[in-house]
């Protein structure tokens, strides 16, 4: 009887106790809307926004007792009347909002505004706070998402948007091409040539291989059977049967010959890569409609392809650290690569805000790097970023791959002839890693073992140096003075490398990052300042970034691995003028750095930077942010998603990008604003030396703003195939033409080309390749001329369809044929022919 009464009042006092810390306000009743109010405001480089705090509940909202954090990449000021609330920077793109005691809590339907200054502007709602979730002081180790959260359309008409009319004209030298008369293969080959006659493609058809092509016999075969009835044979003895023959050839790495005829297709090559791209231009002679269903058999005109890639390197750089993406999101962007002819996968798997690869020696990295939420100090995992949830284990903010998962993907990608390039961030972006090991630090000091907790070490426990980093996180370097730090990077060099052997995958190299170390990092360090005393080779903390890579260096051709990284690593700092500059370092061109360039923003100063280093005997992936940012917002828009930091990229971008001479077609600075042609007069050019260092060129999709598969498809596609035809294509004639009329005649042809392809071919067949892929649809163009209303569209091949009533166009809206004549406001929108739609553009015909 006394056991059943204790039982009792534990389980009464356990109720009154989660009782007093369950909030009696229900958080759903808190509405907060933000608010963009101006930019330059007051003429300076600042902007001006509020939020507005709203009651919607029947029950009063506390004075006090709570916090609300968000995520928000500006440092903030609140205006001189804004009393009533406090915003502290707390790390990274994390912020505080507390109240103060001005603020008397809400009664119900009673609203309180709070507005507050940042630096720089704000031209689209993908850099207004996100991840808004509140902090109750009496469950203090618990955050609540605020779901109530209402972004007001942005409206400025200080900045000069891209408008209908904008649109318009930016088309108007676009052509309707007939499907007829485009290119039939895609990226554009060296050489095709059409024949009379056709190849029936159909289940009686054998797949004939050399041994040494067996790997893509089985792809082809796998992937016909995705749009043949019945199955594909491999190197069967049926009599009479319809052949498709791989075999070797005499022929350049990556050069292949397809030859279709009417009793047999043969692809010809010296390698299993030429051999793979055959198949991909095979794939792409056949229509769009082949991938809806199965069918009994496909015709195919009679041709010859000659065909070789311009790059070696053809490349897209994925970022998973900042928001993590599914294996099979992995499985489709490789699909996607391989089906373009492009060949080097870069996976940006660590950063600070997560790392996402299992290593098995080292567990703390995913236990701690691949899990964010609600944390104040990242002992047991990582917090909340870039709008993320503050529950752990809610993607896209917490997920990795495992050690079998990332073996899964580097098996598939080998298939696909693409190869991974891992990259550890470090000495900078390493945060994740960091507070990994601090963990596994606190671990064995707690079990009284020193030297274990101090093996894997990344950072100086006494340094007190003060610095921000790019994204504004204080505590993210890596110590290069401790031994330990290249302990650990050799222990996940031999982890990776493992997994890479198991997968059978080819490795050449390793990225180590290498970019944005901020000032002052290093100074208040008494390992580091120990070591500059003790190395005669040290004079400053400056140096210590060579020492680091010299050192990662020797640990990579140790393992006979060569060192990438962002162009950092082939920088040296010196003065120049009494004012410090950066040079190519002479040091470590010799030893086969591979830099990838990406700071060449037009108007920065480091335009010619790719050349420079290029022309010092570095070898160079062009990775510029200028036409290579995949994450920057196709245009400026309100609407539109991604940053504008270095820009913006539309598909014109990658595709009008001349690798050699990227000044000739640069057209527009950062700000969005047309250029003075004079700006690159006195840049360094490439010389026939650099051309010879320039191994190819990679797009980049940072996913900080990557919070959904549907927004990485939206960003990364029709990007990526631009990027595909301008990394394998031979160098267009408008590329070279030095009359600069001959030469805007033949890109706006080609462009023409371009464009018609992706809307009448490339983008219906993503409709259904492998499931179908996401895309952007371009917004539709409008003018106003005599009193009608005309339409176009960047990419031919969309329906436009329209509505004359204020409402939005369906798929059963009329078809834009002819302008409009209707007053009123006219909504047009563009839909794809399975039924997606664009952006809705509105004018009014007065």
């Amino acid at each position: 009887m006394k056991r059943f009464v204790i039982i009792i009042v534990l389980f009464i006092n356990s109720i009154f106790a989660f009782s007093q810390k369950t909030p009696s306000f229900d958080i759903n009743n808190l509405q907060i809307n933000w608010e963009l109010i101006a930019n330059n405001y007051k003429n300076e480089e600042k902007v001006l926004t509020s939020f507005k705090f709203t009651n919607t509940g029947k029950t009063f909202f506390p004075a006090s007792g709570w916090s609300i954090y968000f995520n928000y990449s500006r440092n903030t000021t609140p205006t001189p009347n804004s009393k009533d609330f406090i915003i502290t920077h707390i790390n990274g793109d994390i912020s505080l909002l507390r109240p103060t005691s001005n603020f008397k809590g809400l009664k119900p339907n009673q609203s309180v505004d709070f507005s507050f200054l940042s630096n720089g502007k704000i031209l689209n709602f993908t850099y207004a706070p996100a991840g808004l979730y509140i902090v109750w002081d009496a469950n203090s180790d618990k955050g609540y998402s605020i779901k109530n959260y209402i972004m007001k359309p942005i409206v400025d008409s200080s900045v000069n948007y891209v408008t209908p009319e904008i649109t318009y004209n930016n088309n108007k030298s676009i052509e309707d091409i007939s499907i007829e008369s485009l290119p039939k293969i895609f990226p554009s080959p060296k050489y095709f040539k059409q024949n009379s006659g056709n190849f029936i493609l159909d289940n009686s058809v054998n797949i004939q291989s050399d041994s040494q092509f067996s790997s893509e016999a089985n792809y082809l075969s796998n992937e016909l059977s995705k749009i043949l009835e019945g199955t594909i044979a491999v190197n069967s003895n049926a009599n009479g049967a319809k052949q498709i023959i791989l075999k070797k050839a005499d022929l350049a790495k990556e050069e292949y010959i397809l030859d279709i005829q009417s009793n047999k297709i043969e692809i010809s090559a010296s390698s299993g890569s030429g051999i793979f791209y055959g198949i991909q231009s095979l794939k792409s002679l056949l229509s769009a409609d082949s991938w809806k269903k199965k069918s009994a058999s496909i015709t195919i005109s009679n041709c010859i392809v000659k065909d070789e890639p311009r790059f070696e390197y053809r490349g897209l750089m994925f970022d998973v650290a900042r928001n993590f993406q599914t294996k099979e999101t992995i499985f489709k962007i490789l699909d996607a690569m391989s089906l373009y002819k492009m060949n080097r996968f870069h996976f940006h798997f660590s950063d600070d805000e997560g790392w996402r690869i299992e290593i098995s020696s080292l567990p703390e990295l995913t236990k701690v790097g691949g899990k964010r939420g609600f944390t104040l100090d990242s002992k047991e995992f990582l917090p909340s970023s870039y709008g993320g949830s503050p529950e752990t284990g809610v993607y896209p903010g917490s997920g990795y791959y495992s050690r079998q998962d990332f073996i899964e993907i580097l098996k598939y990608a080998t298939e696909r002839h693409i190869q991974v390039i891992p990259e550890i961030e470090s000495p900078g972006h390493s945060r994740a890693a960091i507070k990994a090991m601090d963990a596994r630090y606190n671990k064995f000091m707690k079990l009284g073992n020193q030297q274990e907790a101090e093996r894997y070490l990344l950072r100086d426990l006494n340094d007190k140096s003060v610095h921000s980093s790019a994204q504004l996180w204080t505590d993210n370097i890596m110590c290069v003075a401790l031994p330990s730090t290249y302990t650990f990077m050799e222990k996940v060099f031999d982890d990776i490398l493992e997994m890479y052997k198991e997968a059978n995958a080819p490795i050449e190299t390793i990225h180590l990052g290498g970019d944005e170390v901020p000032s002052g990092t290093w100074k208040l360090s008494p390992l580091c300042n120990k070591l500059i005393a003790d190395d005669d080779k040290l004079n400053s903390t400056d140096d210590l970034w060579y020492y680091y890579f010299d050192k990662m260096e020797k640990i990579a051709s140790n393992h006979n691995l060569t060192v990438s990284g962002w162009e950092e690593i082939a920088m040296r700092k010196t003065v120049l003028d009494g004012k410090k500059s950066y040079i190519p370092n002479p040091d470590f061109a010799n030893k086969g750095f591979r830099a990838y360039v990406w700071n060449n923003g037009i108007g920065w100063g480091s335009e010619d930077l790719p050349y420079k280093l290029a022309n010092s005997g570095y070898k160079v992936v062009l990775s510029c942010v200028s036409n290579l940012y995949f994450d920057l917002a196709y245009e400026k828009a309100p609407d539109e998603l991604g940053y504008n930091w270095a820009g913006f990229n539309n598909i014109d971008k990658p595709f009008y990008f001349i690798p050699f001479d990227y000044y000739k077609n640069t057209k527009e600075d950062a700000e969005g604003n047309a250029i003075d042609s004079k700006l690159f007069n006195q840049k360094e050019r490439l010389t026939d030396y650099g051309k010879s260092n320039i191994l190819g060129i990679q797009g980049q999709l940072f996913s900080e703003n990557v919070r959904s598969t549907q927004i990485l498809e939206y960003l990364l596609y029709p990007k990526l195939l631009a990027l595909a035809e301008r990394s394998w294509a031979q160098n267009p004639a408008w590329a070279t033409e030095s009359d600069k009329k001959k030469s805007e005649i033949l890109y706006n042809k080609d462009w023409s080309t371009f464009v018609n392809v992706l809307g009448k071919k490339e983008m219906p067949r993503l409709d259904y390749y492998l499931g179908g892929f996401g895309y952007r649809i371009p917004p539709v163009g409008a003018i106003i001329e005599n009193g009608k209303v005309s339409a176009n569209i960047q990419i031919p091949g969309f329906t436009i369809r329209y509505t004359t009533d204020g409402s939005e166009p369906t798929i059963n809206s009329e078809i834009y044929k002819m302008p409009i004549a209707t007053k009123g406001k006219i909504t047009l929108c563009a839909f794809s022919s399975n039924g997606k739609k664009g952006k809705l553009t509105m004018v009014e015909n007065k």
